[in-house]
């Protein structure tokens, strides 16, 4: 018991004037008596609340659930699609890259045909001169002794 409630005990219970005898009501046992009820249905609000946070706790876990296994069917879809999905992103860079090899082989074949019309136009000369050396050597002439 703590002072303040040994002093509670003596305090005056009437109005003043003469002084009662005898040991005052105990105000804690009032308090406690005028309370009782109001904790009782405390308690049983407590408990309604620790069922529905049990109630919730068990559908948060469904949902968790739920959700883990269309995450999963979402992420296996996706891999499915992948493939497919790389290729149409990669077909207009393949269009690029083959244009752009159509491109160079095109460049390639105007050099390698200017190239082939310069040799048509110097090998008449060249054939000219090789006819002309074999000639030479053949007869002998030109040769140094």
């Amino acid at each position: 018991m703590s002072l303040r409630d040994f002093l509670e005990r003596f305090r005056p219970t009437g109005s003043p004037g003469a002084a009662v005898t005898g040991v005052p009501v105990d105000r804690a046992a009032e308090r406690a008596a005028e309370l009782e009820p109001a904790l009782a249905q405390l308690t049983a609000v407590q408990q309604e609340a620790a069922r529905i946070r049990a109630t919730a706790d068990e559908a948060a876990e469904t949902i968790r659930r739920d959700a883990a296994r269309e995450a999963e069917s979402i992420v296996a879809a996706a891999r499915e699609r992948a493939p497919e999905v790389r290729r149409q992103a990669a077909a207009p860079v393949l269009r690029d890259a083959l244009r752009e090899a159509d491109a160079v082989r095109a460049a390639g074949d105007r050099a390698a045909e200017a190239v082939r019309e310069r040799a048509r136009g110097r090998m008449p000369e060249l054939v000219d001169g090789a006819v002309a050396d074999a000639l030479r050597l053949a007869t002998g002439a030109g040769v140094a002794p």
